[in-house]
């Protein structure tokens, strides 16, 4: 588990300090890519993930977790921080954490998705993919 604290916040891997309400709330309430999904579906997501909320305080203010098998490859979705704690450098500060996760070293490749965040994502090293006629996608859109 990390913990890292900065002046009244703190980043941290423990599960059970995740504030569910919070997290679902704003990804089906205020995010572009998941507000259909269902309590279920985003537990089901934290359990299979290595979570990271971003607190201030006892108050969750942000959330971003990683899908890897741990050795080659990691995908980083739902990362947010609400609006009102945004401009303080959170974000930056989260994917720092997330990229320097000791679990997380020596992968071969990181993936997400973003529809504005570019910049934010290009200054930890990602750029659109090199050879996208390689890579497919299999989707569902009736999932949630």
């Amino acid at each position: 588990m990390i913990q890292i604290a900065k002046g009244e916040y703190l980043i941290s891997t423990d599960e059970a300090a995740l504030q569910f309400d919070v997290i679902h709330g704003y990804l089906s309430g205020e995010s572009y890519w998941a507000q259909q999904l269902t309590p279920e579906q985003m537990r089901k997501a934290i359990a299979h993930s290595i979570c990271f909320g971003v607190y201030r305080k006892e108050r969750q203010i942000g959330f971003a977790r990683v899908v890897s098998d741990h050795a080659t490859f990691a995908y980083i979705g739902d990362v947010f921080i609400i609006e009102e704690f945004r401009g303080q450098g959170l974000s930056k500060w989260l994917m720092k954490t997330i990229i320097g996760h000791p679990e997380l070293q020596w992968l071969r490749r990181w993936l997400l998705a973003t529809r504005d965040a570019h910049k934010l994502y290009e200054q930890f090293g990602f750029v659109g993919l090199s050879h996208p006629q390689r890579w497919m996608e299999h989707t569902a859109p009736d999932a949630y």
